[in-house]
């Protein structure tokens, strides 16, 4: 009973450290996710970006991508990839004011993501 009771306890804990980890991991990546489309959502406002610029955050998405499909689902990684490849085809055509909306959703995307991911009892549940 006491063994039982300890290995139920031990994999408890290793679960509540993955999920933290889980947490930590994807709250970082979107943090630095967001401040790479925040300089650029500024540039495109100022009407400064360039496709230089805007593929520049598209590359660092696929490489931050590679590492967070472990623990994104599919649907929200389509829904950035879609976003962000509009978003540089605007840029690169120099339509800013279509491709700010697009810099505002990934911006939103990319603030409310990892509140998704938090071990809270509503996330759990």
């Amino acid at each position: 009973m006491i063994r039982s009771l300890s290995a139920i306890f031990c994999v408890l804990v290793l679960l509540a450290g993955a999920a933290v980890f889980e947490y930590f991991y994807v709250d970082k990546a979107f943090e630095d996710f967001h401040t790479e489309l925040f300089y650029l959502y500024e540039k495109a406002d100022e009407e400064r970006a360039n496709y230089e610029d805007a593929r520049a955050v598209q590359s660092s998405w696929e490489v931050r991508k590679e590492r967070l499909q472990v623990f994104l689902p599919h649907n929200d990684v389509t829904r950035v990839d879609n976003t962000l490849s509009e978003a540089v085809r605007l840029i690169a055509e120099e339509n800013y004011s279509l491709a700010l909306p697009k810099l505002e959703i990934l911006l939103h995307l990319a603030e409310t993501f990892p509140n998704t991911y938090r071990p809270t009892p509503a996330n759990i549940f």
